[in-house]
């Protein structure tokens, strides 16, 4: 189609891809040059102007929780083992005070927002359930407490909601950091048992994302391969790309320290760094001026390369780390929040729409007429397109099953035993129906006593296959019913009590029809079906012959092959040589009514359910529906205006998310404008 611009294009698209790289290779590399020389105290590392506004806009991003909409942010992440020295690393970056004690200090996310500026007065801030509290350096400590409590509770249990940490003071490094609680095997008194458990999830929560940093703090007192934060960190980043080491308490365990940090045995791709915790009452200052001094007189630390010792390089290189991951990662963050917006408007877009009281009424009739439709294809027509992959809404092929097995049904009902009782059952009822009357004569009740016998035998058939029948259909007609009305939930309840309602009737309609076709058939045996007399000449063909093999000869065998019969044994009926020939005659006449009958009982069923079938989608069913949201438990048209608790929540999630990925859309819009503008 723009074969015209297709060279321009392309020629456009390498020169973005060559060029983008260049700015971001820029940005990282202009961070390290503007950062002010370290000094013992204070720690100074600032992102120049251009750098700091990419670690505010993850930050936002951050308060405004889009993490919880699938976008993983860069994000260092402070890991180690219970007593590692993990607070000690931290308290020295930042430049304060946080809480000591002995089991689990740290009990929630601790998310530690460090910004340098220029004020010597500090700034210090807490967020956490929705509130922000001012503090100071003396009280941090007691208010991070007191916020943790308010989370987690008082005990020693754990939370996975997060207390967010901000700290302006002159000297530290611009940083974001998670802190997550210390890794501990064993429960002491208070917590839960498996506080290994809560914590391992939580922290395979933070770490696991390709965005995230792990900043692994190490004690030098233990050997590395049997620390859990290794091994956790080992798990989601096996060659160690995005892993750093702390290594703490260097000076409580110098021996074979070199080796450990210059063997890596456990794979750490960013590298070590060696720091001395602060102890006791010392300052800052002190401490830093203390580790300055062991690192260059210690026999065995002062072998360390000074490039990989002291808490002014760990922040240099946290700072460039960060700079590095965050300038990478902002434009996939931005893809993945215009993806996520606009999914969330679409889904927000098929939701249904509010609608007045003609406009509910006029989707009323829609949505009837569509179920109506639906139901006429799929019930009568045997089109099922719509539902070409579930077998179970095939209607018209499940019914013919349906009907064909209760066909066979009838037809397997057992008869009494042919070849051992056969005429006896005959025999005895014409014994029993003799009357004052002219010899030679059948009587006409002895052929309905034996009708309404074999009638009373099959009568239950007939009502179970009723009610299997309408219990396919109210499944089918719910099911149609429920996917039409899917987005109105009054309607949706409305259509449900109508579609039982009428699924009830119409059973009740059928099982009556049935018991009265039932006994019609006891009632008087009647057909004009030229098949019976057809059938029932065939068998007399064979009554001469019959005869005269029972009673001609006593010493033949006692079982007589009949045409049409098979096999049956006649050695009792040479007693009753006076009613065989009518008993005979008895028998094939119920042989080839019987035929008539079942016949009768299948097609008369089949015809009565296509009726009722196109009555139900026709008339019914739509009559039901409106008298059901009309009456006086339905509310009207007007419930339709009602959402469902569900849909409610629904609406209510997707509108956040919108506002949420649109502010964030902002954020990051900004962002990428300083870069082209830095850039240019």
């Amino acid at each position: 189609m723009y074969p015209h611009l297709l060279a321009q294009a392309y020629n456009l698209k390498m020169r973005m891809f060559a060029y983008w790289k260049v700015v971001l290779r820029r940005l990282v590399v202009q961070a390290g040059q503007d950062a002010v020389p370290l000094k013992c105290a204070p720690i100074v590392s600032s992102y120049n102007d251009q750098i700091r506004p990419l670690l505010d806009a993850v930050d936002k991003l951050r308060s405004l929780m889009v993490m919880d909409e699938g976008i993983q942010l860069p994000t260092i992440v402070v890991v180690g083992d219970q007593s590692s020295g993990k607070s000690s690393v931290l308290e020295s970056l930042a430049g304060i005070s946080l809480p000591r004690g002995q089991g689990i200090c740290t009990r929630v996310p601790l998310i530690m927002r460090l910004e340098h500026h220029s004020s010597p007065q500090p700034e210090l801030s807490l967020e956490y359930n929705g509130r922000v509290d001012r503090t100071d350096e003396d009280k941090i400590a007691k208010d991070i407490v007191k916020a943790t409590n308010s989370i987690a509770g008082e005990g020693k249990g754990i939370s996975n909601t997060p207390v967010t940490l901000l700290v302006k003071k002159n000297g530290v490094p611009d940083l974001t950091m998670v802190d997550l609680p210390g890794i501990t095997r064993v429960p002491v008194h208070g917590q839960p048992e498996n506080i290994y458990d809560q914590i391992k999830d939580m922290v395979m929560e933070y770490i696991k994302p390709e965005g995230s940093i792990i900043l692994n703090v190490l004690s030098a007192t233990v050997d590395f391969t049997t620390c859990e934060s290794i091994r956790m960190s080992q798990s989601v980043d096996k060659t160690g790309e995005r892993t750093l080491a702390v290594v703490t308490k260097v000076d409580k365990a110098p021996e074979g320290l070199l080796e450990k940090v210059t063997g890596d045995d456990v794979n750490i791709g960013l590298g070590y760094v060696c720091v001395r915790n602060r102890i006791g009452d010392e300052t800052y200052e002190e401490a830093g001026a203390m580790a300055h001094e062991l690192f260059q007189t210690h026999p065995l630390l002062s072998k360390i390369d000074k490039s990989i010792v002291g808490i002014p390089v760990l922040a240099q290189k946290l700072v460039q780390i960060q700079a590095n991951s965050v300038a990478r990662n902002i434009p996939e963050i931005v893809k993945k929040i215009n993806d996520r917006l606009n999914f969330c408007i679409m889904e927000l877009n098929k939701m249904p729409k509010s609608l007045s009281v003609a406009e509910a009424m006029t989707v009323f009739i829609q949505i009837i007429g569509l179920a109506k439709e639906s139901l006429r294809k799929i019930l009568l027509r045997g089109e099922f397109e719509e539902y070409a992959e579930d077998n179970r809404m095939h209607c018209t092929a499940r019914l013919v099953e349906m009907l064909n097995q209760y066909s066979d049904e009838l037809h397997r009902c057992p008869e009494i035993d042919a070849k051992s009782n056969f005429l006896m059952e005959e025999i005895k009822i014409l014994e029993e129906s003799k009357g004052i009357s002219l010899p030679n004569f059948r009587p006409h009740n002895a052929f309905l006593i034996i009708l309404q016998g074999k009638v009373n035998e099959i009568s239950s058939i007939p009502i179970a296959f009723v009610e299997k029948v309408w219990s396919y259909i109210e499944e089918v007609v719910i099911s149609v019913l429920m996917h039409y009305t899917e987005n109105y939930h009054q309607l949706q309840l409305s259509a449900r009590r109508a579609g039982h309602n009428v699924m009830a009737k119409m059973k009740e309609r059928s099982i009556k029809w049935m018991l009265e076709l039932v006994e019609m058939e006891k009632l008087t045996d009647y057909t004009c079906d030229g098949d019976y007399v057809s059938e029932w000449n065939k068998l007399m063909a064979s009554q001469n012959e019959f005869i005269d093999g029972v009673l001609t000869d006593e010493n033949k065998p006692s079982i007589i092959t009949i045409e049409g019969i098979g096999e049956v044994e006649v050695g009792v009926l040479r007693k009753y040589p006076h009613v065989l020939a009518q008993a005979y005659d008895l028998k094939m006449r119920m042989i080839a009514y019987w035929k008539v009958v079942l016949r009768r009982l299948v097609d008369s069923m089949a015809l009565h359910l296509q009726l009722s079938v196109f009555n139900l989608v026709n008339k019914e069913m739509e009559a039901e529906i409106v008298n059901e949201l009309m009456g006086p438990y339905g509310g009207g048209i007007e419930r339709m205006l009602e959402e469902s608790p569900a849909v409610a929540v629904k609406r209510e999630k997707l509108n956040k998310s919108i506002k949420k990925l649109r502010d964030s859309k902002e954020v990051v819009a900004k962002i990428m404008d300083s870069i082209i503008t830095y850039g240019d």
